[in-house]
């Protein structure tokens, strides 16, 4: 069982996973609003590079090679590129994702040291952005068996209510493809949701709104990781939510205000 732990700096939280230890890393509360990743890094390691995108919950992942040398956050750019994830290719290189109800996930090569951080929205959860994350670090050497992914404060499934459609299709990623082939196509949308409510671990709850669900992402994110084999001893969820927790974390759904928390990790070599 991963442990999750409060470290303070300054007298302000964030949060840990004993997942990650080797690595430094850390899921930060709102009490650091307005820092920016490039402060932050003072935290986790200060000599890190530091890389963060303009995220648009779309899919992709790119690496600092794919950054313009200008548009290197170090040097305050105005205008990041555009992408939900961020993988390192060498040692001392810190990735930063934010979030406001959405997942912040962070992986980490145990034998390669390289990190990666993702920003899993229902968007870019529909879109596979995490297995997206994995293949872009197996294309650079990393082994499934390798990994560990640690997934941060985010809204709950139990308080997060959507639309029918949107839980059918975020969660009929989660579904093995012999499940979909029983589905007529187009999948109808009753069907789908059937098919995830009997799932052992499902990600939806009901809602007694028509026409809507309560949609857990952070799970259908885990499932879509024992699509590919991963093991849940290479998985953590953090057990806090944006949502329910107002005195560590902002939530857009709660709040309708456009702030956020950071999260970052440092590769090593």
């Amino acid at each position: 069982m991963h442990t999750w732990h409060w470290r303070t700096w300054q007298e302000l939280p964030y949060l840990t996973c004993s997942l990650l230890e080797p690595w430094q890393h850390g899921f930060f509360t709102q009490q650091f609003w307005p820092r920016s990743p490039t402060e932050l890094r003072e935290i986790l390691q200060p000599t890190a590079q530091v890389y963060q995108v303009r995220q648009v919950h779309g899919s992709q992942i790119l690496s600092p090679s794919e950054l313009e040398s200008d548009q290197i956050l170090d040097s305050a750019v105005p205008s990041p590129p555009t992408a939900d994830g961020l993988l390192s290719e060498q040692s001392n290189q810190s990735v930063w994702v934010c979030t406001a109800d959405c997942t912040p996930a962070l992986i980490a090569d145990g034998r390669t040291g390289q990190v990666a951080a993702v920003h899993a929205g229902w968007r870019g959860t529909a879109a596979k952005i995490l297995p997206r994350a994995i293949d872009r670090l197996q294309a650079q050497g990393s082994q499934l068996s390798d990994l560990r992914i640690v997934m941060g404060p985010a809204i709950a499934g139990e308080v997060y209510q959507v639309s029918t459609e949107v839980a059918a299709k975020v969660g009929a990623t989660a579904l093995r493809s012999q499940m979909l082939d029983v589905i007529p196509a187009p999948h109808p949308v009753e069907s789908l949701l059937e098919a995830l409510y009997q799932l052992p671990n499902p990600p939806l709850y009901t809602d007694s709104k028509p026409g809507h669900a309560r949609l857990d992402v952070r799970q259908v994110n885990a499932l879509q990781l024992e699509q590919l084999r991963i093991q849940p001893e290479q998985v953590a969820i953090a057990p806090y939510c944006t949502y329910q927790n107002p005195e560590y974390f902002f939530s857009y759904r709660r709040d309708n205000r456009k702030q956020v928390q950071w999260s970052g990790i440092v590769s090593k070599g």
